[in-house]
């Protein structure tokens, strides 16, 4: 009893004379009244559930209604665990940075990078600083080249503003393009 009250509720949108009916088999059963639909499907204890409202006539689809929502719900929980969201990590260093903070950053990086995230690389000048970028470019192609068997340089250097910026993505991640 419980199929039928949830398929009149799933049906009181259904307005239409005739359908094209599928059956719960997957074949077409073709052009049949409203009601010989709501009729075949309490006979199988199944849903009528309208697919295509926008043909003429509407397409209606003979199915368990409940069981077709926790499939649906299955594949996306199912493909959200599947998909590994890369985030966009971040690293500053400043022109002006002492060998062991360097190192430490670096491991930082190299952490991201093997969790397999993308990894902006960016240096901050202050006031006389950004009259001399290429002290920045060598840290930053530094970082580069201790990061390589890890890294691929996805954005090279560039200076923005007050910063200069690289981005790094793990070696083996395709290029989105």
């Amino acid at each position: 009893m419980e199929s039928i009250s949830k398929e009149l509720k799933v049906n009181e949108q259904i307005r239409v004379r005739q359908v094209r009916l599928i059956g719960s088999d997957g074949q077409q059963v073709g052009i049949v009244e409203t009601r010989d639909a709501l009729r075949m499907a309490r006979e199988e204890d199944l849903d009528l559930v309208m697919v295509g409202e926008a043909a003429q006539p509407p397409v209606a689809k003979l199915m368990d209604y409940g069981k077709y929502r926790f499939e649906l719900q299955q594949q996306t929980k199912e493909a959200r665990r599947r998909s590994r969201q890369q985030e966009m990590k971040s690293i500053k260093f400043r022109v002006k940075i002492d060998d062991h903070d360097y190192e430490t950053k670096v491991n930082h990086i190299r952490r991201f990078l093997k969790g397999g995230h993308k990894v902006k690389v960016t240096i901050m000048f202050r006031g006389r600083e950004r009259t001399h970028p290429e002290l920045g470019q060598g840290i930053l192609n530094r970082v580069a080249a201790d990061v390589t068997e890890l890294a691929v340089v996805d954005a090279a250097p560039m200076i923005a503003g007050m910063d200069m910026n690289m981005i790094l993505r793990p070696a083996g991640v395709a290029v989105e393009s």
